[in-house]
């Protein structure tokens, strides 16, 4: 990154893009957890289990959580920049 501005962009890119997955986490959990979960009448009924876990479980808490640290992964390895910390001084010498 040449410009201290280029390196705000960047950061504020990467940012933008954390808390957009987390957001997209929080609601794949919030529907898969509320929205494949029986509902209060067929409390008693056993639900269907799929490979042990109810649907809702295994897709907020195992399927999820997978899902999302791999696109985490891809997010760091496209998404961000390495880029240096220190502050370049420009050189007007030229």
């Amino acid at each position: 990154m040449k410009t201290l501005q280029a390196r705000y962009r960047q950061a504020h890119k990467e940012a933008k893009w954390a808390i957009g997955l987390a957001l997209a986490y929080f609601v794949w959990w919030y529907v898969s957890a509320y929205g494949l979960a029986p509902s209060p009448e067929n409390i008693t009924d056993m639900p269907a289990l799929y490979l042990g876990f109810p649907l809702w479980f295994l897709m907020a808490c195992v399927v999820g959580p997978i899902v999302f640290t791999l696109l985490c992964a891809a997010m760091v390895k496209w998404i961000y920049k390495d880029m240096s910390l220190e502050i370049e001084q420009e050189d007007h010498h030229e």
